[in-house]
């Protein structure tokens, strides 16, 4: 070996390694220690006296005695090491553990790092695989196996070990994956490359669920530590996040994840610092991307929201849908949520039927109080927490609109209140009598209200909501669809999400965009448009709640939907004696309506949808007010050749001169 200049290092008594706060950082030091020796030696044999080498392979002696009287009994035998874990999950032979070793070398104390700039051709404080071979290959055949090692080892193939530079193999930098010493380490070291997802809040409330035969033999999958992919789907993030850590709190072993793009490096890096903790990799992922898990140890999680990817080949797939808990398991995370009111605990789950998840982020809002909440109280927290969530284009609403104030026929009157009862007596009917495993019935109600514009498809949701004494969430279905893939499918499962979380009745307005007649495939378009019909057919059918779709044509409406409708309610263009009623609805009562105001002839003349009448109203409420007067005839007249011209459509002209039998508006409306 070539002179080399050292520079001088500092001696052991002032740069012995620090006090380790682990069991794991002082086993790991003392393993380094042999690492240093060994290199001490290749500095006795291969340096000529007067090169500095002498000095530093004094130095790399001293900090190993050090860090050997600081490991207390030495290394630790029994497998729980970091650098153990990782080993057994990646069958890294001896030869790799010691390589991951010398190349943590650098980052264990600053003075192994200037020793080693002055052994690196380039000057970097960094070992090479020169070095590498030096220290543990002394014969031949010792190094043809450390070149196979570093061509195909598992070290290398799994991106614990990387090789840099451009010169030649030998002559390659060794470095280890980001932040992978500090966990070796046994230090809560993370990648900044890595967008972090934290798993480690078990809620109360999961105890049924996972008694489900599938969850059941995806917690042996994972006690096992079998290679298997086990895909997680139908649940939004924070849902997922939990039921990840309840399968492995029952598998008893750790879990750690991050939010991943198309980067299957990125996985690799995951898989390491999850090995290293003796824990299972949670990769969250959007639906374009698949990554490629066989070169993955040991079982993963794949959690996506939205879509499923594509499976990876040559793995084994477990795939479990994040569905609803059963009730006990809602009524138990209710009462662990609010002691207080266990005794609520069924109404509540039934008011809001929560994933544990969701009701114990409710917990930590109401202890954010200081007080304890009652029934209405609570119920205020859950929907400011799902407004909060929302997507764009979805509002949460409380109506205030009794059944008095629809005027429609009475068949479609009565198919409404019909599906109000709908959520009073499915329990009964669906599991007591049990048709929901004899007719395959589902719970909920799905409505579809057709008719032209402004008939009252809109009011006659509010209505419902009012009538279940709960909010409307409503959906602006023009700015839900989105033109990016996988983006309206994910729109749409928060709104379904937010609906289930408050019971509240889910309003798509005039949702032609979504549930019209599928086409067949030409484009690219079609076929993601089909995609998005499919999916709302899909969470429909999971919906538990009221669901109200209108439309203003119901021949786009697309046969599927029609099948799976529980009411199709039509709402045509009132009559005149509707349209009588809807003014009298509209207007004021009392003196605030002058004696010219006849609302039968009003009704006769302008053959118009209620959501004509009621801004006719309006309008005309206004003019009046503005001139200090009560609301007139010509006001009303006005005011609907205002909506006429709208409408671009020929005004039927002004009422006739009131006779003596005018009808005025009645004094009360009921």
């Amino acid at each position: 070996m070539p002179e080399l200049a050292f520079v001088e290092a500092v001696g052991p008594g002032t740069g012995g390694p620090a006090a380790a706060p682990s069991w794991a950082s002082r086993d790991l030091s003392a393993r380094v220690a042999r690492l240093a020796r060994g290199i001490a030696g290749v500095l006795d044999q291969r340096c000529t006296a007067g090169s500095g080498a002498e000095q530093a392979a004094e130095f790399l002696r001293g900090w190993a005695d050090v860090a050997d009287t600081e490991s207390d009994a030495g290394p630790v035998t029994d497998g729980t090491a970091p650098l153990d874990l990782l080993a057994a999950r990646y069958a890294l032979t001896d030869t790799e553990c010691d390589l991951l070793l010398l190349a943590g070398l650098p980052d264990e104390h600053e003075g192994l790092a200037s020793t080693l700039r002055s052994l690196h051709p380039s000057g970097e404080p960094r070992p090479t695989a020169g070095l590498a071979a030096l220290v543990l290959a002394a014969t031949p055949d010792r190094r043809r196996a450390l070149r196979e090692l570093f061509s195909a080892g598992a070290a290398v193939r799994h991106g614990l070990l990387r090789r840099s530079g451009s010169g030649t193999l030998f002559e390659r930098t060794l470095t280890l994956a980001d932040a992978l010493w500090e966990a070796l380490h046994g230090f809560d070291a993370w990648p900044a490359s890595l967008p972090r997802v934290a798993v480690d809040r078990v809620p109360p409330g999961l105890a049924g669920w996972l008694r489900d035969p599938v969850v059941a033999r995806v917690t042996a999958v994972l006690r096992a530590g079998a290679p298997y992919t086990v895909l997680l789907s139908g649940a939004d993030e924070p849902v997922a996040l939990a039921r990840c850590a309840a399968l492995a709190e029952a598998a008893q072993v750790g879990v750690v994840g991050a939010r991943l793009g198309g980067d299957d490096a990125a996985a690799a890096l995951l898989a390491a610092h999850a090995a290293a903790r003796g824990a299972v990799p949670l990769l969250v992922v959007d639906a374009t991307y698949t990554p490629v898990l066989p070169e993955v140890p040991g079982p993963a999680l794949v959690f996506v929201e939205a879509g499923v990817p594509q499976a990876a080949p040559d793995r084994p797939l477990l795939s479990l849908t994040l569905g609803p808990v059963p009730v006990a398991d809602q009524r138990v995370a209710w009462r662990a949520a609010a002691p207080h009111l266990a005794e609520h605990a069924a109404a509540l789950a039934a008011r809001h039927p929560l994933d544990p998840a969701v009701t114990a982020q409710v917990a930590l809002d109401s202890a954010a109080r200081g007080v304890d909440l009652d029934v209405a109280g609570i119920s205020a927290l859950v929907r400011a927490r799902a407004r909060s969530s929302l997507p764009p284009g979805v509002e949460l609403v409380t109506p205030d609109t009794p059944w008095h104030r629809l005027v429609m026929p009475e068949e479609g009157a009565w198919q409404l209140r019909d599906a109000v009862a709908r959520l009073d007596h499915q329990a009964l009917v669906l599991d007591d009598w049990g048709l929901r495993d004899r007719a395959n019935a589902l719970r909920g109600a799905r409505l579809l209200l057709t008719g032209p514009p402004g008939t009252g498809k809109s009011l006659a949701a509010a209505a419902v909501a009012t009538a279940v004494d709960t909010d409307l969430l409503v959906v602006d279905v023009s700015r839900v669809v989105s033109k990016w893939l996988g983006e309206t499918e994910k729109n749409l499962a928060a709104a379904f999400a937010a609906a289930e979380r408050t019971q509240a009745v889910l309003l798509l307005d005039e949702a032609d965009a979504l549930f019209g007649t599928r086409t067949e495939i030409s484009d690219a378009h079609d076929r993601y448009a089909n995609l998005e019909t499919a999916y709302l057919l899909q969470r429909l059918d999971r919906f538990e709640g009221i669901a109200v779709l209108t439309t203003n044509l119901r021949a786009n409406i697309d046969a599927a939907f029609l099948r799976r409708m529980d009411f199709v309610v039509e709402f045509p263009l009132p009559d005149a004696a509707a349209r009588a009623e809807l003014w009298a609805l509209h207007l004021p009562p009392g003196d605030l309506v002058a004696p010219d105001v006849d609302v039968v002839a009003l009704a006769r003349r302008y053959p118009v949808p209620g959501g004509w009448i009621r801004n006719a109203a309006v309008s005309a409420a206004f003019v009046a007010a503005a001139a200090g007067e009560r609301i007139g005839r010509e006001n009303l007249v006005t005011a609907m050749r205002r909506e006429y011209a709208k409408a671009t459509l020929p005004f039927p002209g002004a009422l006739p001169v009131p006779g003596a039998q005018s009808r005025r508006v009645p004094e009360e409306t009921t």
